[in-house]
């Protein structure tokens, strides 16, 4: 077990701690800055929680000076108040003054008590706020200071502004901020001092300091010289973790698996259609890493329905042929089940042995299936994380199969290799394409195979753009769609990003259009049961069922060829990798496929763009570019629920270039010290420690 340096441990304590941070509120920053309030807030999580502008509150004038619009701080005397009549729903507005002229301060939801404290007649107050004009007269509604002359020192002239959640404010913000920086330990330079010469960069501590307290309004930009460090620092710590977990990898010796070839051909006669190009040269890839002696460690890169599970299950008749066995491992229940039914039909020629591990796989049949497992009566074993837990106990395994692999951690694929002690061969797949830039930073560890063709026979998809308020036409036209034995996905957004909540949306639409095409519609969400899922899914496949209502939960892998219209509400709200994944949930079938993108106006330029790309191109590839040039590496993979770093301090549509720069430097390294040794590489420890990626730091200690 490798351990923290001392140095480092007050980052990492709990924010709780801090004076006027208390329970509640500490609960709102774990979920705003960690995504989960059952986690504690730590000062890290604020030291890294950058601001994104500053607000200037130089700029000091009379009321007769005062701009058209921005921000101005002057100082008034405070003139009469006008409360509004008890009932009505009006401001409250107070007369301030200087000797160059009047002015209003406007106030909504405020009670007359309160005012006449904090504003008293005939006294001085400084205030600082954005202007408004209604007609002549110049307006400052809530201002954001009100100080008498002792207080006003404290106020900051440069005002660092934080994105928020609600109920947190920008004072706790700032205090936060300001405690983790006093907790900001002194520690050596970890970034080579010719680099830093170079760039003009600042050190890591002053780098912060800057970003939390600004001295110039242009200082927090993404290419000024304190971000750029932060955001070399942030991509050669992701670097230097996934070099460090590549070459754990590769040192540990694989084994040859050379398939006879004999179940291979086996599955590829028993298809109904030939193997295209692309999953041919990729299969053929994947062999010969099998092969070579040395682990496996490949991406298999898809666009949605590129056929990447036959090239996978090629892949695990090449191991079960070399005397091991494989393990398929999906993020979701609703997909190992499926999976599961899918592979069976691909294998039903074959002798292959193949079983499901669910969470749901209880009791004597789960026993029996472990049983199994550990004697080697089971060739492929398919499931969720279940597969990797510590009494899961393989007989060889040979292989391991992860499918939309930016949903589990490097710890978590780690762990399932662990399961053979003679090195296991380890093939991960997406079918969210990603930018260049962003393969690095997740799989910046693997070789990578693409499927670039579609299998023969599927037509294009008819996508198409229409706003809520055209909604009766839409369903009139489902009426003829499945008249002549359409079947229907109809997505809804997740509102919040709560369980609860996700459920809302679907539930008003399934309901409404229950009473228009009564017991044919079904619905299903985050909140069901496995089992409460699988029977609509079944009854969807089947037919019984012909709109099915959802949340997101059948973004990924869900595949009922007879589905051919996709409706996707509130489309303005999806991300562009989202609004693709579900899109390829149709097109499968023989009959022409239609996507409709609703959306409600008015629609801002970004949701604008997003929905002509959309509209314009099926291409994954260049739907993914385009998302990251939209909205960033960490919103576009959807990164809240995937399990994906979540760069705080880089932008990867601003500093790509530089992640480039980072995995050559981290490659550079590790061939100069391997262990990280020498002065810098204990420094690099840090470095790692610092931006948690500590993974790496154990593969160190275990050499």
């Amino acid at each position: 077990m490798t351990m923290r340096p001392l140095v480092l441990n007050p980052l990492f304590a709990d924010l709780s701690g801090v004076k006027g941070i208390g329970e509640k509120t500490s609960k709102l920053l774990a979920k705003h800055l960690r995504g989960d309030q059952a986690l504690p807030a730590r000062f890290v999580d604020a030291l890294f929680h950058l601001p994104s502008h500053v607000i200037d509150r130089r700029f000091r004038c009379t009321i007769s000076q005062l701009p058209v619009q921005g921000v101005a701080t002057l100082e008034v005397t405070i003139g009469n108040h006008k409360a509004p009549p008890r009932g009505v729903r009006a401001p409250y507005r107070i007369d301030a003054y200087d000797d160059s002229g009047h002015m209003t301060l406007v106030f909504f939801s405020t009670y007359p008590d309160q005012m006449a404290r904090q504003f008293p007649v005939g006294e001085k107050r400084f205030i600082s706020g954005e202007i408004s004009w209604y007609g002549a007269e110049a307006q400052m509604s809530h201002p954001d200071y009100v100080l008498n002359s002792e207080d006003f020192g404290k106020m900051p002239a440069l005002e660092p502004v934080y994105p928020l959640t609600s109920g947190l404010s920008s004072k706790i913000m700032r205090k936060a901020a300001n405690a983790a920086l006093e907790k900001l330990p002194q520690m050596p330079e970890w970034q080579d001092d010719s680099w830093l010469q170079k760039n003009a960069w600042p050190s890591f501590q002053a780098a912060l300091n800057t970003q939390h307290a600004p001295d110039n309004p242009v200082a927090l930009g993404l290419d000024q010289p304190n971000r750029l460090r932060l955001a070399y620092d942030e991509l050669l710590a992701n670097q230097l973790a996934l070099s460090l977990v590549r070459a754990q990898m590769k040192r540990a010796s694989g084994r040859k698996l050379v398939g006879t070839g004999q179940l291979q051909n086996q599955i590829i006669n028993a298809l109904p259609y030939q193997l295209t190009r692309s999953q041919i040269s990729s299969g053929q890839e994947i062999a010969a890493d099998m092969a070579s002696g040395q682990r496996m460690l490949r991406l298999l890169q898809g666009d949605v329905g590129a056929g990447k599970t036959i090239v996978a299950l090629l892949a695990l008749a090449i191991a079960v042929e070399s005397k091991t066995q494989g393990a398929f491992m999906v993020p979701t229940e609703i997909l190992a089940r499926q999976h599961y039914a899918t592979l069976s039909k691909l294998v039903a020629s074959t002798p292959l042995r193949l079983a499901l591990l669910t969470g749901r796989e209880k009791g004597k049949p789960r026993e029996d299936i472990l049983t199994k497992l550990a004697e080697g009566k089971i060739d492929i074993l398919i499931g969720t994380h279940a597969l990797f837990q510590d009494h899961v106990e393989f007989q060889n395994l040979g292989l391991v199969v992860i499918d939309e692999q930016h949903r589990f951690g490097v710890h978590q694929r780690l762990a399932l290799q662990a399961k053979s002690e003679q090195g296991t061969d380890l093939l991960v797949m997406t079918a969210t394409p990603i930018p260049r830039t962003l393969a690095l930073t997740v799989y910046g560890d693997m070789d990578v195979s693409k499927l670039t063709e579609k299998p023969a026979g599927r037509l294009p998809i008819d996508t198409r753009v229409m706003p809520l308020s055209r909604i009766d036409e839409i369903v009139s036209g489902l009426h003829r769609s499945l008249a002549t034995g359409a079947r229907v996905y109809w997505v809804c957004p997740l509102v919040e990003e709560s369980e609860f909540v996700d459920s809302a949306a679907a539930e008003k639409r399934f309901e409404a259009l229950r009473e228009i095409f009564g017991l044919t519609v079904g619905l299903v969400h985050g909140r069901m049961k496995g089992v409460e899922k699988d029977a609509v899914m079944a009854n969807f496949k089947s037919g019984l069922l012909t709109i099915l209502v959802s949340t997101t939960v059948i973004e990924v892998g869900v595949d009922v060829p007879e589905a051919s219209i996709m409706i996707i509400e509130n489309a303005e709200r999806f991300g562009l990798a989202q609004l693709h994944q579900l899109r390829g949930r149709v097109g499968r079938g023989a009959a022409k496929s239609t996507c409709l993108l609703i959306y409600q106006d008015p629609l801002g330029e970004t949701a604008k763009a997003r929905l002509k790309i959309m509209r314009d191109t099926e291409d994954g590839f260049i739907i993914a570019e385009e998302d990251l040039k939209l909205r960033g590496a960490g919103e576009m993979l959807g990164t809240q629920q995937s399990g994906l770093p979540l760069f705080r301090m880089a932008d990867l549509s601003v500093h790509g270039d530089l992640l480039a720069t980072a995995r050559d430097d981290a490659g550079l390294i590790l061939n100069r010290d391997p262990q990280l040794q020498s002065p810098r590489g204990q420094a690099l420890r840090n470095l790692l420690y610092v931006f948690e990626r500590e993974e790496a730091i154990k593969l160190l200690a275990s050499g």
